[in-house]
């Protein structure tokens, strides 16, 4: 019996080969920072068709157009002879009579080295990205290296990576291929390609097993300031509290962490966090953080990311189930793929003790103060399905900020109506158990499912406000049914670039400050001419020294309101950076703070409520 289950082995193994798309990138031949692609495609039938690079990939929401990274493509026959094609847009390649078509050969540029030049394109978020260092580290997502026929995505993929002898490539996938400058890798489709990413630098790299799950953790630091072991304690002790918050939701048994610290002499790139995958994980951040900065981001991003085993990757739509990467058709529901997994990456924290409630407080707080930024009459389904298009892009991020305190409501309104018996967490288990990977749900009937699962008709008129609808989400009404009231207090005014101060960061390179996109301009800014994309390098001829900041505040806070004021900006100009003076009179701007409490005396009811909410039990 043995031996005939291996011959059927042996033989299954030869089928896939010859019927795989065998797709080899050649780290060992970088020639000017691109490296070469080589994809042997099994016998076609005659006819036209169409070969595409992703406009878009699952977990991101912006049109990316990776294959305006690649270069020299060439589809050749059996002898080597070039076959014609016509490149349609960016991303697409149409081509005829393609029975005699043997292989597919290009470059591939990385995304990194674009980043800052936001004039020739929108920056692809770097851990959705590539990376080319030739010698140092390439960071593979390889839905930035492989493209795919439109009639062949389910094909399997066969995927060689030739690489230095003294590398190590940190990804989830088993390689099949011993030898020390080969790894290779077999993927069911396209779909498990593009889900795989992979990280090869010299070797840094932990194994452990951390609530019954084997993790391994691959770091890339390019001056050797943080290894991999630095960031074990934390890490295990994130994992071991996310299984035990998700119980039999997480099936996974093995997960694995990709981490470039990018530093300031490498590609200057912008995006920091992470990209979600059903076994792995792509997280970039500054080299320069403290170790306790990065230990507390990775407990955020990477069990965000974790989280998302669970919602969208498990449970889904059809638009994600069946999803087109050439002309990606968007889901109705970020609230929940990303607004829920955001609030369970927090929520956790709190309930496995992570955090203390009066941190956990802080964090929703923040989120009602960034939410302020973004359209609050917009109705989440109408932004989300329509997320790609230039008039809700720049909405995006509210999915983190309103989607967390949407999903944070809809948990007490279900506790409230529930007497504690079920959450939000309840329900995501309920509408898991009746759908999952390969039972996607219809987009249009989401909410009709989550009634279903609850028993409560009444979530379905806070859907049809609050998410599907245009009235403000009333924060303070949830809140006061767990004992916490919102105090408003109004600040002196005050001079800065940027409506929040607080979402002023630094550009260490620089010794600029930098502003999030997404933050409103304050008046003066306005007034002067400034754009949000400027990087502040002066104010009255005084440079930002880093060491000194606090002077240099109590310097802007003695400027009087009409007092002439000069700023001194870098602005992006093409390929180069303009220094520019910025003039004119001081405008100064009030804040309204909000601040969360918990009351002194709260009810009974909001007591029992509050308890439950922060603790999870019933």
């Amino acid at each position: 019996m043995k031996k005939i289950l291996f011959s059927i082995g042996i033989l299954s193994a030869v089928y896939v080969q010859a019927q795989s798309m065998k797709t080899t990138i050649d780290l060992t031949s970088v020639k000017d920072d691109k490296i070469p692609v080589k994809i042997a495609v099994p016998k076609m039938k005659n006819g036209d068709a169409k070969f595409h690079f992703p406009k878009t990939v699952p977990g991101t929401y912006s049109v990316d157009d990776y294959g305006r990274f690649i270069e020299g493509i060439r589809f050749l026959d059996a002898k080597g002879k070039e076959l014609a094609f016509t490149k349609v847009n960016d991303n697409t390649y149409s081509l005829k009579n393609v029975q005699n078509l043997a292989e597919v050969s290009y470059f591939v540029n990385d995304s990194f080295d674009d980043e800052m030049n936001a004039e020739k394109h929108k920056a692809v978020f770097s851990p959705s990205g590539t990376d080319i260092e030739e010698g140092k580290v390439y960071l593979i997502n390889t839905h930035g290296f492989v493209g795919y026929f439109d009639s062949m995505q389910d094909v399997p993929y066969q995927l060689i990576i030739k690489k230095p002898k003294d590398f190590y490539g940190t990804t989830a996938l088993v390689d099949q291929d011993k030898s020390e400058d080969t790894d290779t890798f077999t993927l069911a489709n396209y779909a498990k390609l593009t889900d795989s990413p992979l990280m090869y630098s010299k070797p840094d790299f932990i194994t452990f097993n951390a609530g019954g799950m084997d993790l391994v953790l691959g770091v890339y630091s390019p001056t050797g300031k943080y290894k991999a072991a630095d960031f074990k304690e934390n890490l295990e002790k994130m994992v071991i509290a996310q299984k035990k918050f998700l119980g039999d939701m997480n099936t996974n048994k093995k997960y694995a962490i990709m981490l470039y610290l990018a530093g300031t002499d490498g590609p200057q790139i912008k995006g920091f966090g992470a990209l979600e995958h059903h076994e792995s994980t792509s997280v970039v951040l500054p080299e320069m953080m403290p170790k306790e900065a990065i230990d507390e981001t990775l407990t955020d991003v990477v069990s965000h990311e974790f989280f998302h085993t669970v919602n969208p990757l498990k449970t889904h739509s059809e638009e994600i189930h069946y999803f087109d990467y050439a002309d990606p058709k968007m889901s109705q529901h970020l609230w929940m793929y990303e607004g829920g997994t955001e609030y369970f990456a927090n929520l956790f924290q709190i309930q496995e003790g992570l955090i203390t409630k009066e941190q956990f407080l802080q964090r929703i707080s923040d989120k009602i103060k960034n939410s302020k930024n973004y359209d609050d009459t917009m109705p989440f389904t109408v932004m989300s399905k329509n997320i790609l298009l230039d008039q809700y892009k720049d909405q995006y991020r509210n999915v983190y900020e309103k989607g967390t305190l949407l999903t944070m409501c809809l948990d007490i309104e279900l506790r409230k109506l529930s007497n504690g018996e079920m959450g939000y967490r309840d329900m995501i288990r309920k509408l898991s158990q009746r759908f999952g990977e390969n039972k996607p749900f219809k987009d249009d009937k989401l909410i009709d499912e989550l009634v279903t699962v609850t028993g409560y008709p009444q979530i379905k008129d806070f859907y049809s406000k609050y998410i599907a609808g245009s009235e403000p989400t009333p924060y303070e009404k949830y809140l006061n049914m767990v004992g916490v009231e919102i105090k408003k207090q109004e600040t002196p005014p005050i001079l800065w670039f940027i409506k929040d101060p607080n979402q002023t960061g630094f550009n260490e390179k620089n010794s600029t400050f930098i502003f999030d996109e997404s933050t409103p301009l304050s008046t003066f800014a306005k007034k002067i001419g400034m754009k949000i994309t400027d990087e502040v390098y002066a104010i009255n001829g005084k440079t930002i020294d880093i060491q000194k900041v606090q002077e240099l505040i109590t310097y802007v806070q003695s400027i009087k309101p009409g007092q002439n004021v000069t700023v001194t900006v870098l602005r992006k100009n093409g390929d180069k950076t303009d220094k520019i003076d910025l003039k004119g009179q001081a405008v100064m701007d009030k804040m309204t703070l909000e601040t969360l409490d918990f009351k002194a005396n709260p009810t009974a009811a909001e007591q029992k409520l509050q308890n439950q909410w922060l603790t999870g039990n019933k």
